[in-house]
């Protein structure tokens, strides 16, 4: 099975601050398995570290006021065609962020308050077909995502 993956959940210093979300829930799912991972947001361009984003009105906007709907929609464009050359059979992402957040995203009040709804990444890959799962709900899905596993067998 190939499985892309948010690269933050892998370990790479790919986050806004710097850090990772590495996962080890992630890592024992995905061990045999191909694995792409991405970044949307470094894909667009932007730096690491870099001021943190939310989905504001509908585009994003960093805690500066200064808008990065562009970075963040060539990023997810970036990615998308990466899951499309490879075939991928699912993509795990990262909870909460305006590139990878599958259910809720951050409000754009940049308070910490959550609102249903998807990262650009997220939502361009549904979109297209692919299935996506978030992080959070890895292990909820690990039954249905073995079918998966041993359909594309």
């Amino acid at each position: 099975m190939k499985i892309m993956v948010s690269a933050c959940l892998l370990g790479q210093n790919c986050k806004y601050n710097g850090g990772n979300n590495y996962s080890e829930k992630v890592a024992a799912f995905i061990r045999g398995h191909e694995v792409i991972p991405v970044c949307p947001e470094m894909e667009g361009g932007l730096p690491t570290p870099r001021l943190s984003c939310e989905i504001v009105h509908g585009r994003v906007v960093n805690t500066a006021g200064e808008d990065k709907d562009r970075e963040f929609s060539e990023g997810a464009v970036i990615c998308l065609r990466r899951a499309q050359e490879n075939g991928i059979d699912l993509a795990i992402l990262q909870s909460r962020s305006p590139s990878c957040g599958v259910n809720q995203v951050y409000d754009g009040t940049f308070t910490g308050h959550l609102t249903e709804g998807s990262g650009v990444f997220a939502a361009l890959l549904r979109e297209n077909g692919f299935r996506v799962v978030d992080v959070e709900d890895l292990d909820s899905e690990s039954i249905a995502l073995k079918t998966i596993e041993k359909e594309s067998q």
